[in-house]
């Protein structure tokens, strides 16, 4: 997003965050309700152009979006969408992108009221896993003339009673409405998003076998203190790792697996 929908979305998640501070609010419901808004302002371009447009004053754009939608969702949701609509957006697929962001914030601040969020972090990322070595399954959920019944069935037998609710949800909601992204960068959006929740990053951990809880400590107090930020802890196994382990942060890796070192060492001895 450009600067002018940056600030936008940076004030409605603040609006978010106050009514979700509200302990009588329902976080989970209003993931749903925005979710909803999300799909509809993906369908109708031209109503999400007319609620964007600059030549429009705020207040006119609110007053549109109450008269259409105000009675669709509950009092709360229809604020916050009067809220957005008010604010300037650098185009107005923006719009959509910020509610979706949105109803994926209420989801996780529901898990972590329920004490869920370490769960469903670890669950996509599993997921994500189970993506990229099974290719049969990855195929079947992006695969774009399957309906969006099926596609949640498949999803339902999949991570119904094995996995966190929020999770299933939050999975369900971005394979049957991909909006153009591939699902691997929909779930990697989707963890980063979650340990945001908690002002802390995410490290990739690939080891040859998994580390013990101390060693999980350790390397945590480690990354943190070399961040200078909380660190979350995605951990994968790899016999291919021959020692040692390999973290990464973002776009930064740090070799310190065996495996590493040889091809380090081969590619030194070949020059």
């Amino acid at each position: 997003m450009n600067g002018a929908s940056r600030e936008a979305l940076a004030a409605a998640r603040e609006r978010l965050d106050a009514l979700t501070d509200n302990t009588s609010v329902n976080a989970g419901s209003l993931a749903d309700e925005l979710a909803a808004l999300t799909a509809l302002l993906h369908r109708e371009v031209s109503l999400r152009r007319v609620l964007t447009d600059p030549a429009q004053t705020g207040e006119a754009k609110a007053d549109l979006a109450q008269r259409l939608i105000g009675g669709q969702v509950s009092g709360e949701v229809a604020d916050l969408l009067s809220g957005m609509v008010r604010s300037r957006w650098s185009q107005s697929r923006d719009l959509v992108d910020a509610l979706e962001e949105l109803a994926n914030i209420a989801d996780f601040t529901a898990a972590q009221k329920a004490g869920k969020l370490d769960d469903v972090e670890d669950e996509l990322f599993r997921f994500g896993r189970i993506i990229s070595s099974n290719t049969e399954l990855r195929a079947a959920l992006t695969n774009r003339s399957a309906t969006t019944s099926a596609k949640s069935e498949l999803l339902r037998s999949l991570l119904g009673g094995r996995a966190a609710a929020t999770t299933e949800r939050l999975v369900t909601r971005l394979v049957t409405v991909p909006r153009g992204r591939s699902l691997e960068a929909g779930l990697e959006s989707l963890s980063k998003l979650a340990a945001e929740r908690r002002d802390r990053m995410v490290a990739v951990v690939t080891s040859a076998v998994p580390l013990s809880d101390g060693q999980k400590r350790r390397l945590g107090a480690a990354l943190a203190k070399l961040y200078g930020r909380p660190m979350h802890l995605n951990l994968d196994v790899d016999p291919d790792v021959l020692g040692g382990i390999r973290v990464q942060v973002g776009d930064e890796v740090i070799n310190g697996s065996i495996a590493d070192r040889i091809e380090d060492a081969g590619r030194r001895l070949a020059s």
